[in-house]
């Protein structure tokens, strides 16, 4: 569990709206009226603790003011096309992780007399598969590219984590598939994997969220 949290915070309820009244502080543990509550058992990312915090009558030093006053909004937005570019960076990474995992797999297990990698059936799959991971890699690149030129836009960013965070899921699935029974084994990696890149399509904004953001540049009246 942190040391520290960051605590985002109704700091001007007069504001004209929400996003104008909210800051952001720095809480750290042991501070009066902050709990926090049980561990919560996630179906993945065992690695992540989280857990729901508990705020009675807190009250905090000045300098526990993390960035300006009643700018807390505008700070999360500032680094939402970053956060974006990073799930889709991980999902990728997943992608090519259990893909290469499969592939040993594939190449090990026998069945029928020889290892399922020469069933053409296999084979088809494993080269779609690669082709669609190394599509959205390429796709992926060419968004950090522009997030290094200060050029990556808020559409482009939605586009690669929703793309990215959709093929991990579908990559998921058909590893799995591939792997057989043994695929729904927590011994093995891909299971692991499985169940990590759910969360994917939902944090850092739903991927329905994406494709709102995207739709409503298509349509806008520039």
């Amino acid at each position: 569990m942190s040391n520290v949290v960051v605590v985002v915070a109704v700091t001007d309820r007069e504001a004209t709206s929400a996003a104008h009244g909210l800051s952001l502080f720095l809480v750290e543990d042991g501070t009066p009226g902050f709990i926090k509550g049980r561990k919560l058992e996630k179906i993945g990312l065992k690695a992540q603790d989280t857990a729901e915090l508990f705020f009675e009558d807190v009250r905090l030093p000045a300098d526990a003011l993390l960035g300006p006053e009643n700018k807390g909004f505008y700070c999360l937005m500032a680094e939402l096309l970053q956060e974006r570019l990073l799930i889709g960076a991980l999902a990728m990474a997943s992608c090519e992780f259990m893909f290469e995992e499969t592939r040993r797999y594939v190449m090990q297990r026998k069945a029928f007399g020889k290892t399922i990698a020469q069933l053409q059936t296999v084979q088809h799959k494993m080269a779609e598969l690669k082709t669609e991971i190394c599509v959205g890699r390429a796709f992926l690149d060419s968004c950090l590219q522009l997030h290094c030129e200060k050029r990556l836009d808020s559409p482009t960013a939605s586009m690669a984590k929703y793309w990215a965070s959709d093929l991990q899921n579908r990559v998921a699935t058909e590893c799995v598939q591939l792997h057989g029974g043994w695929g729904y084994m927590w011994e093995y990696p891909i299971a692991k994997a499985f169940v990590d890149s759910r969360v994917q399509l939902i944090y850092g904004g739903t991927n329905e969220i994406m494709k709102e953001l995207i739709g409503r540049s298509i349509v806008s009246q520039k």
